[in-house]
């Protein structure tokens, strides 16, 4: 069982819901059903809950099948904290300005780099497999 990669996923349901309150609370503040309604500031928080929707359910499941595939759990371990603290990063940008911002740029990039690292140990790791 892919335990790391199962609490790395409970973590980050956990930061889903942190996400998604913001958007409930302007939505409701300001009476729209759907969409952002021109308003930019719940357009900036849908795109924050967006963003880690578009990056995390891959990287979680790279995550899981790198597990299972044998490769060390603490480096399964740290490829899920760099992501968890990545994608606290770029909410926290994002979330206060529409433009460049550190938390934003170092979120990406830790991002990027998990998806990177998990994407050439897994080709590593299933070319290994196959020749074996």
């Amino acid at each position: 069982m892919p335990v790391v990669t199962l609490i790395v996923a409970g973590l980050h349901g956990l930061l889903l819901l942190a996400l998604l309150q913001p958007i409930v609370r302007l939505r409701r503040g300001r009476k729209v059903g759907i969409g952002d309604g021109g308003d930019r500031e719940l357009l900036r928080r849908i795109r924050v809950h967006a963003n880690f929707v578009e990056y995390v359910p891959m990287l979680l499941v790279l995550l899981g099948l790198l597990e299972l595939a044998g490769l060390d759990r603490r480096i399964v371990a740290a490829l899920g904290a760099m992501l968890l603290v990545g994608r606290v990063l770029h909410a926290r940008g994002l979330g206060r300005t529409e433009g460049y911002s550190s938390g934003r740029f170092w979120g990406t990039a830790l991002t990027w780099l998990v998806l990177l690292a998990g994407s050439i140990a897994a080709i590593a790791l299933g070319a290994l497999r196959l020749v074996a």
